[in-house]
């Protein structure tokens, strides 16, 4: 029984350390945002779009995806997760703590061009609220998003 149960504690341990050698870094959500943007450069945005609304794996990956939107009007263009946001302006909607982070996204591009922005958001994967940090980057006139919770 004690064979069974160290066993047991030894498997838990080793599982739990595989889901977090699997959660997503900054680096990935970087990587995750160039990658886009290099299509964008090569493809265009159509393609970029396309990629997204398919799910690509390049794309999305668990918790870690992109989305795209315009860098004037903050009209979402592409989400693979809440496709029923693409085609709106939620520019002004704050997350569950009251700050309107898609604003900061927005003056972000503008600004600077590229960097972070941290809010609250709704994880797919156990559909909680939660501290994200988002990493943004302008390409001609939309932003590429792709972010990470911080557990």
């Amino acid at each position: 029984m004690k064979l069974l149960l160290s066993a047991t504690a030894l498997c838990c341990t080793f599982a739990a350390g595989a889901a977090c050698a699997t959660e997503p870094t900054e680096k990935d959500a970087i990587a995750m945002v160039e990658r886009g943007v290099a299509l964008i450069k090569s493809k265009g945005k159509d393609e970029m779009v396309k990629r997204i609304n398919a799910k690509d794996k390049d794309f999305v990956q668990g918790e870690l995806y992109i989305d795209m939107r315009d860098l004037q009007t903050g009209i979402v263009l592409a989400h693979p997760i809440n496709p029923s946001i693409v085609g709106k302006d939620l520019t002004d909607v704050p997350d569950a703590s009251g700050k309107k982070y898609r604003r900061d996204i927005i003056n972000l591009g503008q600004s600077k061009g590229k960097g972070w922005v941290d809010y609250q958001y709704k994880n797919p994967t156990n559909g909680k609220i939660e501290p994200k940090t988002t990493y943004i980057q302008r390409v001609d006139d939309v932003i590429l998003e792709a972010g990470i919770y911080k557990n």
